[in-house]
Formats: C-alpha cells, sequence, structure tokens
C-alpha cells in the first residue's frame, strides 16, 4: 500500500515551470528520499503534498486523502518540517516542546515526559529552560525536528532536516526517522547530503527540472552508474585527476585505461590507480550533470516559503 500517490502534478510561478508532470508512489512505512539540484522543485512538492500549495495540475493524495479537496484530512495526517526553524524565541526549549505537546492534544504530564525525552534526544537538556531567543541557529534547529517529531502520525515531511546539525544531532535524527519507520511512519525527505539518503532510504528519486530522471533503491541507482567499479586516477598528492565508469571485466578495465591514455593522463608519472565501487555522487552527478548543491540559475529559483506545521 502507498502512503503518498503523485500523478501528473505540474507547478508554475509566473513564467517558471518548477513541476512538470511529476509521478511518484511512496510505500506506506518507507523512507523515500528525494535529490536533486537547488532549485529542481523538491521544496515546492513538499509544499504541495502539505497542503501549503496548490497544484496547477494533477492529483496528489496523502495517507489516503486528496491534497486539493480533503486538506484538513492531509493536515491531521502529517508533520513537517521545512528549512527554516518555526519556534517561538520568547519561550524555553522545553516551554516550546510541551505548548506544542499540548496542541498536538496530549494531556499535561505527557506533554511534559515528551518534551524530556527529545530534549535528550537531541542533546539540548542543558538548554532546556533558556529563551530559544538565545540558541544558536544550529540549536534552533535541533528544537524544530523535535517539535516535529512530538507526535508519530502517519506520515513525516522533512525538507532538508539535518542541514547545518553537527555529526551527533544528524545521527541522533537518522536514529528518530529509523524508529519512526520501524514503527510504520513514511518519511520523505529532502536532502543534500548523498550519504544520508544512501544510509536511511529506501528508495530514491531524484528531481531535475521539475522531472524525475532516475528513481530506485540506492543500489539499483548506484548500478546504473557503468553497471561495476569506478576507475579513479590521482596524483602523488591524493588529488582526483580523473574517474571513468567501468563493468568490472579485465576488457572494460583496458577500454577505460586506453581513454585514460587518450586523455594524457597514462603518461602522468605519479598518477597512480585505484578501483572503487559507485556512490550516490556518481548517480547524481551521471543523471544531473551537476553536483548535488549547484546553485540554481535565478529562472529555476523556487519561491521560499515559510512551512509552519500540518
Amino acid at each position: 500500500m502507498d502512503a503518498i500517490t503523485v500523478r501528473g502534478i505540474r507547478k508554475s510561478f509566473g513564467d517558471n515551470a518548477v513541476l512538470r508532470s511529476i509521478d511518484l508512489a511512496v510505500p506506506a512505512g518507507a523512507v523515500f528520499a528525494l535529490l536533486g539540484p537547488n532549485g529542481a522543485g523538491k521544496t515546492t512538492l513538499i509544499n504541495i503534498l502539505s497542503t501549503l500549495v496548490a497544484p496547477d495540475a494533477g492529483t496528489a493524495h496523502v495517507a489516503g486523502h486528496d491534497v486539493v479537496r480533503e486538506p484538513e484530512r492531509v493536515k491531521r495526517s502529517i508533520s513537517l518540517t521545512g528549512q527554516s526553524a518555526a519556534v517561538d524565541e520568547v519561550l524555553t526549549g522545553a516551554e516550546n516542546l510541551r505548548m506544542m505537546g499540548k496542541l498536538s492534544g496530549l494531556d499535561r504530564r505527557s506533554a511534559r515526559r515528551r518534551a524530556e525525552e527529545l530534549l535528550e534526544r537531541f542533546g539540548l537538556q542543558d538548554a532546556a529552560r533558556k529563551r530559544v531567543g538565545t540558541y544558536s541557529g544550529g540549536m534552533r534547529r535541533r528544537l524544530d525536528l523535535a517539535i516535529s517529531l512530538i507526535l508519530t502520525p502517519p506520515v513525516v515531511f522533512l525538507d532538508e532536516p539535518t542541514t547545518g546539525l553537527d555529526t551527533r544531532s544528524r545521527q541522533a535524527l537518522w536514529d528518530e526517522i529509523r524508529g519512526l519507520t520501524a514503527n510504520g511512519t513514511t518519511v520523505l525527505l529532502t536532502t543534500q547530503y548523498l550519504e544520508e539518503a544512501d544510509q536511511l532510504a529506501d528508495r530514491i528519486a531524484v528531481i531535475e527540472h521539475g522531472t524525475v530522471v532516475a528513481e530506485g533503491t540506492p543500489d539499483e541507482l548506484k548500478a546504473r552508474v557503468g553497471g561495476g567499479e569506478m576507475l579513479t586516477v590521482s596524483d602523488d598528492a591524493g588529488t582526483v585527476l580523473a574517474e571513468l565508469p567501468t563493468d568490472g571485466t579485465l576488457a572494460g578495465l583496458r577500454r577505460a585505461l586506453d581513454g585514460l591514455a587518450g586523455d594524457g593522463l597514462a603518461e602522468t608519472d605519479a598518477a597512480s590507480v585505484a578501483l572503487r565501487s559507485p556512490s550516490l555522487d556518481d548517480v547524481f552527478l551521471a543523471v544531473t550533470g551537476a553536483p548535488a548543491n549547484a546553485a540554481p540559475a535565478a529562472s529555476d529559483r523556487e519561491p521560499a516559503l515559510a512551512s509552519p506545521k500540518g
């Protein structure tokens, strides 16, 4: 059963076509990652699925509810963390969590207990009684993520959730996501960290210029890059001079080496050659032609939107 279905979704802002007929199916209880260059349409799709933006065409269902015809039912079925922290700076961290717990339907005791759990999970115990206005940007982000996880709705949207987090906080969030899906919650996330998608995602869709250009499990996507190994040529300082895909066979290796000879790299005295398995970075470059953090052209930028909790 699919928790999220998207069929033919289109969205433009003025003359800028951000989404061009997106089709997706996200299985219930899975972690599904959206990858793509900045401005590819990932955030716009999240905002449509969370009812913040209406599509121009197509249909989308979240937890069985139509995002256009049943927005209130969708909102009751989701939690959303956007790219900007949405916290009350006047209240303390603990007060923010307790307040959101009560607004989410928890009684006073349960809200306090859940707040304490999340403060510990995200390393905020020492700052629990400090006003959020005194928090650093990373601390605010951790608090925002904690707030979004107070309850465990059927579907959780996370838009670049670990941007700006330290390693410990990132690992804590990964553990929390794994715990959510173990209990049947579906997680749809966007991320600029390809390792994050590789570690967490059951399936990945790569979006470029508003269309899905690749989809599959991490292993399926990596298998598309040459179907075997990556031949890496480095200088004596360890700087990578070139990388070429091979099929892992001796003949494929010879072809790759012949290609290097044609580029003159085989004549470099200090060059060393090694084989490695393809990564999602290789997939990303192969299907988009750009690094994951490449800046979008002005005409391709998505509008910045506030993303309140659902």
